[in-house]
């Protein structure tokens, strides 16, 4: 991995230039890590000292969690407990900190000093908390939009996605936490995460799902690595010798602690002999009661234990754990300094996709009157749902970034747009009975999940709107009692009623979920099962159309929840199609000099524990589509962790910007890139496809009925790699991204590097043809089409992102090596890339390549 490239994360204004020189100057060396860090012959010394006093009874005690977030320490031998938080970003147990903008958006920004910083600031913020570990960065692959937790990952290029990885977690080990890099492995969707079985094979593995971890590993030097919670090639990952042991212990030469994902870990010994080092939360598995009868048995032996203990007490050693307080009160719990590197990365993070017209930027002076209508306008909606889902000290929504950007000389007004879906459910009116029948549904509640026999109690519901948001924040500030929290009872319910449309139609069903225990539903319309998710849960809100006369309809809704961590939510409602929009944003559309519609999801329907739909949320394709009739400047802002359908509506409107999850500055960025005083420089990490069915990974995405396996039949043909291959035109390909102002590559050139065979240095140059100073985000690919195996047409192997004034021109240059040219060999388990000759391509984005060169290898290159 020598292909690196130094970006530097740069302003477009010179307001915000000289601003960001002056975050820069602030970020401090820590008056602790001043002192020359010591030597691995002087850790391992340590270390040996350390183990050398413990008996086996301690070593059992350290493989396993505490109180939730913690590790145990010896008192005896001055061990500290060490405490952890979830992330990557922000430091979201015990209270407020810095929300950074989403894992997706760090990676749109191609800038890795960027994620530096970032990495920097959380882990100061960290600090400011008495953390040790933070639980990210989180690296798994993009392979399709449908995943609930891609907000929070790098996108779909393993190149990119290490760039951005290994930046990230140097800032945040400089300050003296440790980084874990997760999911360990094959955790590329959160459809039944905790029993699906990822097959993969080894190549895909290799070139695909591993080099970010790798990069983590062997660059960044991560202190430690979480499983996952599902199995790949067979083995739950905690107990996957193969990975865990052979993979990172032995082939790239881990030091650190290999830890479970919380409450992933499902057998002694296959846990203990497969390489988890660390079970959290608590020790069900790695306990005294169970390791030491092993122990003297045999079953496991006294120097794989002494490693796993090494491996914990190393960490501890190398970031100083036991050398002073991991709290450090000098930094401060709100961050000023993190609030700035905040909202340069929801700048850089922005991609502008659409234009038309010029439309943007919008011009403040002029602009008189703007309606901010949208779901996703007020509040704001800095990250996504689940174990990421930081709350900050303050949050600038899209609305009050645009209204406090341009002050009292412009209206700006604002209308939702829609109803909530709780609304929606509590206003849907149901009767128990055809005719004469009382308001609600009859509620049968049983004991078994198959709602068989008599039920156990019968109740009338007026609604079906069960449960509430989990507040995660509250649930690890010391809100709530973790210890006394136990398990939800299940839920086994079947409601019965019936349903009176006004006017015959077509009306929207949908259903809202969460929480992260088991659930299910069947839904049925006058006895015809029209949805069944009973035993295939997949998106936390799901929804269809269906034709409906102006009669009673039966419907009966099936639920069950399992015995699940914390409550569950689960609500049902009906609304017609073409009634979703209220009157006041109509009114508001039609009088503004422009309209900012802001669509997306929000944490309860993109989040950690379940898949979302390709489509926006009901009612907001129909929002955005009635908006656009009302007035044709009408731009659109999406806050989403990936692709969406945009089909109905994208030939519609002029402007669409990708906002992702932008962070608690994102307001702010957004007003600024809006009018201008921030020319947009993001480019997109992942491809976003017309619809959902071609996506190369749409037909194995989900296993067969039946099944648990899910199969990546696709390979290494994942995102742009796959769509190229099968010649699909996406909506916007890979590395795609728009500026206010123009550029130009010219004067390629190729030429050997010393080093050896393989080596290589590209050079070009880079024009700013435009009138506005703007940022180019380079990139460079590689094509080979002699390779003994099936290979993409191109594959990234190089960025830069420079910012130029208007008529400047710089000349990058980008390294390669071997492994820049290489496929994995299976049969020779090696990096190979043979003799011949490979193109050189240089441009914006996957599909817009402006410079062609050649590089060429005299003899077959074989490589670790």
């Amino acid at each position: 991995m020598k292909a690196r490239m130094a970006l530097r994360g740069r302003a477009w204004s010179s307001r915000k230039l000289s601003f960001l020189f002056v975050a820069l100057s602030l970020t401090q060396t820590p008056a602790w890590s001043q002192n020359p860090a010591p030597s691995d012959s002087e850790v391992e010394s340590r270390v040996d000292s350390i183990l050398g006093q413990m008996t086996n009874e301690e070593k059992i005690d350290l493989l396993s969690g505490i109180n939730f977030f913690d590790v145990r320490g010896i008192p005896r031998l001055n061990l500290p407990v060490t405490s952890t938080a979830d992330g990557p970003i922000g430091v979201r147990n015990d209270g407020p900190a810095t929300v950074m903008a989403g894992g997706i958006s760090l990676a749109a920004t191609w800038n890795t000093d960027l994620a530096r910083q970032v990495g920097q600031e959380i882990g100061r913020d960290a600090r400011a908390k008495g953390k040790s570990f933070l639980l990210g960065p989180g690296v798994n692959i993009y392979r399709s939009p449908l995943n609930g937790r891609n907000f929070e990952y790098f996108g779909e290029d393993p190149f990119l996605a290490s760039r951005i990885a290994v930046g990230y977690i140097e800032g945040v080990q400089a300050e003296g936490v440790s980084a874990t890099v997760k999911h360990f492995l094959g955790n590329n969707s959160e459809f039944g995460r905790n029993t699906t079985d990822s097959v993969i094979d080894e190549r895909t593995l290799r070139e695909i799902y591993l080099p970010t971890f790798e990069a983590a590993v062997k660059e960044a030097r991560v202190g430690a690595i979480m499983d996952s919670y599902n199995l790949t090639n067979g083995e739950y990952m905690t107990q996957n010798g193969y990975l865990n042991n052979e993979v990172v212990k032995k082939e790239w030469g881990f030091q650190g602690i290999v830890m479970s994902d919380w409450g992933a870990t499902h057998d002694t010994l296959g846990a203990f002999n497969g390489g988890l080092d660390l079970e959290m939360w608590s020790g069900q598995f790695l306990n005294r009661g169970a390791l030491l009868p092993a122990l003297q048995q045999g079953k496991i032996a006294q120097a794989t234990l002494d490693d796993k203990v090494r491996r914990i007490l190393r960490t501890e050693v190398k970031l100083r754990w036991l050398d002073r307080p991991q709290l450090d009160p000098s930094v401060p719990r709100y961050n000023q300094q993190g609030r700035q590197v905040a909202l340069q990365a929801a700048r850089e993070g922005i991609v502008l996709l659409k234009n038309e017209g010029n439309i943007l930027p919008l011009n403040k002076n002029k602009v008189k009157t703007v309606a901010v209508i949208g779901p996703d306008a007020y509040p704001a909606v800095p990250v996504g749902g689940g174990s990421a889902q930081a709350a900050p000290f303050r949050a600038v929504s899209f609305l009050e970034g645009i209204s406090d950007h341009l002050g009292p000389a412009t209206s700006v007004t604002y209308a939702r747009g829609l109803p909530t879906l709780g609304m929606v459910a509590n206003r849907t009116s149901f009767s128990t009975a055809e005719t004469d029948g009382k308001p609600g549904l009859t509620a049968e509640v049983f004991d078994t999940q198959d709602l068989s026999g008599t039920p156990a109690s019968t109740r009338v519901d007026q609604h079906i709107n069960l449960g509430s948001a989990i507040d995660l924040n509250a649930l690890s500030s010391g809100e709530i009692d973790l210890s006394a929290l136990g398990r939800p009872r299940p839920n086994f319910i079947r409601w019965t009623g019936y349903y009176v449309p006004e006017n015959a139609g077509t009306y929207d069903f949908f259903v809202q979920q969460g929480g992260f225990g088991d659930s299910g539903f069947r839904l049925y319309v006058d006895g015809a099962l029209v949805r069944d998710r009973w035993n295939f849960d997949i998106a936390i809100v799901d929804w269809l159309g269906l034709t409906l006369t102006a009669s009673p309809h039966k419907i009966v809704i099936e639920y069950h929840s399992g015995a699940g961590f914390l409550s569950p939510r689960f609500r049902v409602g009906i609304m017609r199609e073409g009634s979703w929009v209220e009157d006041a944003a109509k009114t508001l559309a039609g009088k503004a000099d422009v309209v900012i519609v802001a669509a997306g999801f929000n944490p309860e329907s993109e989040s950690e524990g379940w898949d979302r739909t390709f489509a926006l949320p009901p009612g907001q394709d129909e929002l955005i589509q009635e908006i656009a009739v009302l007035n044709k400047k009408t731009i659109v802002a999406v806050t989403s962790g990936g692709g969406v359908g945009m089909r109905s509506w994208i030939d519609k409107i002029p402007g669409l910007l990708q906002a992702w999850y932008p962070g608690q500055e994102g307001g702010t960025a957004l007003a600024e890139i809006l009018f201008g005083e921030t020319n947009p420089s993001g480019h997109l990490p992942a491809t976003f496809e017309k619809q959902w069915d071609d996506n190369p990974a749409h037909n194995n995405y989900y296993p067969a009925t039946g099944s648990n396996k899910i199969e990546y039949k696709e390979g290494v043909f994942v995102g742009y790699r796959g769509y190229e291959q099968n010649h699909t035109q996406p909506q916007f390909p890979f590395g795609f991204g728009l500026s206010y102002t123009t550029f130009k590559y010219a004067d390629l050139a190729v030429k050997p590097a010393p080093g050896g065979l393989g080596d290589y240095q590209v050079s070009f140059d880079v024009t700013n043809t435009g009138k506005l100073a703007g940022a180019a985000v380079a990139q460079l690919y590689i094509s080979d089409g002699h390779a003994a195996v099936p290979r993409p047409p191109k594959e990234l192997k190089g960025f830069a992102k420079v910012f130029l004034k208007p008529g400047e021109t710089r000349n990058l240059s980008i390294p390669l090596n071997p492994r820049s040219f290489s496929y994995y060999d299976t049969n020779a388990k090696q990096w190979h890339a043979h003799s011949g000759t490979y193109g050189v391509l240089v441009g914006s984005s996957s599909a817009d390549i402006a410079l062609r060169g050649d590089a060429a290898l005299a003899q077959d290159v074989l490589s670790k």
